[in-house]
C-alpha cells in the first residue's frame, strides 16, 4: 500500500526511546477502514493461507501475544500493518517501495509468493529481537519469493533495522544509526550499503546470502570504473543506483515527501528551497538518513507524517500568492491514510509498561496521536470495534467524518483540529506519566488495560467534541444558508 516512514534512532529521540513509526494510506481511491486490536496466542493460526497470493505456510508453536492494526473487514486478507509482541520488539509492515526493469528481469516477483497482507502474521508472533525478525523475514523470503516490492522496520529497545526485499527473491536490510533518523516514501530508499559488512561481522548490514552473485551476474552495479577495475564487494556500493528507480512518477509522487521531512526536521542543515537549494524535492539525491538538528519528539512524528507542504507553494490548502503549485505533489497526510502507528519502545520504564503504541487514525491533517501501553490482553472498544457501516462508536469512522468535514472548511476548522490535536496528545503524556508512577508489581497486565481504557475514554471524549465544532463550521457554510439578517 502507499505509505511514509519515519525511524528515529535511540539518541535522535527526545527521551532515548527507539521510534518507528508508518502511514498506511489506501490506494486509489478506496478507503480501508482499521482496528486497533491485540492477537493472542490462541487465535494466532498454526497454518496460514494468504487470501490474496494463496500461498500456505506452517507456522511455529507458542507465538508471542501482539498488537495489529489489521483491516476492519477480512476480505482481502488480515494485513497485521503494526504492532508490538510480548517481547517488546516491534514490526510495522509493509512500505510499497520501487524497483526498476533489471531487477525484475533478473528475479521476477512470485505471483503465489508472501506479500503486505500476509508479513506481520508471519513474523512479529516469532521473534525477541529487531534483528531476529531480520533474519525470519529473510529466509521466508528466500524460500516462498513475493509478489511485491516491500519494506519493512523491525525495532527494539536498542535498534532499529530497515527491510527492503530485492526482486521476488532478495533482500537487503541496514541499521538506522542509533544517532539519526530515516525518512523512506514509496521507494526504494538505502542509499549506500557496506557490502563488506554484510559478508562480515554484519554489525550494520545484512543481505541474501547470494546477493553478490546476483548483482555480478546481473549486471546490477553502475558505479563508473577506472580501466580493468571490475565489481568485487565495494563498502560503499550505490544501492538505490542499482536496486531503485527514478521515474518521473517518483518526482511527483516519492521524492517531495523525503524533502519535506528531511527539510522539517534539518531546516537549517542545508538550503532547501530556490533553484541555489542543495536539496530540491525532486532530487533523486536526498540521504536516506540525516542527524537531526534536535532531538525528534512524538509531536515531530507526528506533524511530518500529517504534513501537507506547509510553508511551500505546494500546500493544497494554499490561500495566498502565486498558488499555481498548489497540489503539485502528493501530500504526506492525504485523504486515503488509513492510520499512523508510532511504537515507542522507552529504555527509562520497566519491562512491563515498556512499549507504548501511539495510534491515529484516518486523514492524518485532521486526527490526533492516541498513547496505547501494548502488555496487555485487549484494546479499547473504541478502538478495535471498527465496522463495516459508519459509526460514531468507531475512532476510524468518526476520525474519517471529522476529515472530510475539515478539510471543506480547511480555514475555519483548523484551529479547532490543532487545538483538538494539542489537547489529546499533551493529556495523553499526562495520563502515561500517571499511569507509570502507578504501575503495581503484580498484575500489571489487567491495570494497563484499565489505563488503556481510561485513556481512550479521553481521547473519545476530545474526539466528539472536535466532532460538533467542526460540523458546526460546516453547517453554517451550507449553500442553501439563509436567516433574516442575510438582508
Amino acid at each position: 500500500m502507499p505509505c511514509t516512514t519515519l525511524l528515529v534512532g535511540k539518541k535522535a529521540s527526545y527521551d532515548g526511546s527507539t521510534l518507528m513509526a508508518r502511514n498506511e494510506d489506501s490506494g486509489g481511491t478506496r478507503f480501508t477502514a482499521k482496528k486497533f486490536i491485540v492477537v493472542p496466542p490462541e487465535e494466532q493460526p498454526r497454518h496460514y493461507k494468504s487470501v490474496i497470493s494463496g500461498v500456505e505456510i506452517e507456522l511455529p508453536e507458542e507465538p508471542l501475544r501482539y498488537t495489529a492494526m489489521p483491516n476492519a473487514l477480512p476480505d482481502e486478507g488480515i494485513w497485521g500493518a503494526a504492532g508490538v509482541n510480548a517481547a517488546n520488539v516491534a514490526m510495522t509492515a509493509t512500505e510499497t517501495i520501487t524497483s526498476n526493469a533489471r531487477v525484475q528481469g533478473a528475479d521476477p516477483l512470485v505471483k503465489e509468493g508472501i506479500g503486505e497482507e500476509d508479513l506481520v502474521t508471519l513474523v512479529l508472533p516469532y521473534i525477541r529481537s529487531a534483528r531476529e525478525g531480520v533474519e525470519r523475514l529473510g529466509s521466508l523470503l528466500e524460500r516462498y519469493g513475493t509478489y511485491e516490492m516491500n519494506g519493512i522496520g523491525f525495532q527494539d529497545v536498542n535498534e532499529i533495522w530497515w527491510l527492503e526485499t530485492i526482486g521476488g527473491h532478495h533482500w537487503v536490510a541496514k541499521r538506522v544509526p542509533d544517532e539519526g533518523y530515516v525518512v523512506m516514501p514509496n521507494q526504494q530508499g538505502i542509499d549506500f550499503f557496506d557490502l563488506a559488512d554484510a559478508f562480515g561481522e554484519k554489525r550494520e548490514h545484512l543481505c541474501s546470502a547470494d546477493l553478490l552473485d546476483f548483482i555480478a551476474g546481473n549486471h546490477l552495479d553502475r558505479t563508473v570504473r577506472g580501466e580493468g577495475e571490475t565489481f568485487a564487494g565495494d563498502r560503499a556500493f550505490d544501492l538505490r543506483a542499482a536496486f531503485g528507480s527514478s521515474a518521473d512518477a517518483d518526482r511527483c509522487y516519492n521524492t517531495p515527501r523525503a524533502w519535506y521531512m528531511l527539510r522539517c526536521l534539518n531546516p537549517t542543515s542545508y538550503v532547501w528551497d530556490g533553484p541555489e537549494a542543495d536539496f530540491g524535492p525532486e532530487d533523486d539525491d536526498l540521504p536516506w538518513s540525516m542527524i537531526p538538528e534536535r532531538l525528534i519528539t512524538v509531536e515531530d512524528v507526528k506533524y511530518v507524517l500529517s504534513s501537507h507542504y506547509q510553508g511551500t507553494p505546494y500546500d493544497p490548502y494554499g490561500r495566498y500568492g502565486d498558488l499555481s503549485a498548489c497540489g503539485k505533489y502528493r501530500p504526506i497526510g492525504i485523504n486515503r491514510n488509513n492510520f499512523l502507528s508510532l511504537t515507542q519502545l522507552r529504555p527509562y520504564a520497566p519491562a512491563a509498561c515498556m512499549a507504548v503504541e501511539w495510534v491515529a487514525m484516518g486523514s492524518n491533517a485532521f486526527n490526533a496521536f492516541v498513547p496505547f501501553y501494548t502488555n496487555v490482553g485487549r484494546t479499547p472498544e473504541y478502538f478495535a470495534n471498527t465496522a463495516a457501516t459508519v459509526s460514531t462508536e468507531s475512532f476510524y469512522w468518526t476520525n474519517r467524518l471529522i476529515g472530510a468535514l475539515a478539510d471543506a472548511h480547511h480555514a475555519v476548522c483548523r484551529t479547532h483540529i490543532e487545538r483538538y490535536q494539542n489537547r489529546v496528545s499533551g493529556r495523553g503524556h499526562a495520563l502515561l506519566g500517571r499511569f507509570d508512577s502507578e504501575l503495581p508489581a503484580e498484575d500489571g497486565s489487567a491495570f494497563l488495560e484499565r489505563a488503556n481504557d481510561e485513556i481512550g475514554a479521553m481521547a473519545r471524549e476530545e474526539t466528539e467534541d472536535v466532532l460538533g465544532k467542526v460540523l458546526y463550521e460546516a453547517s453554517l457554510k451550507m449553500k442553501n444558508g439563509f436567516n433574516r439578517e442575510d438582508g
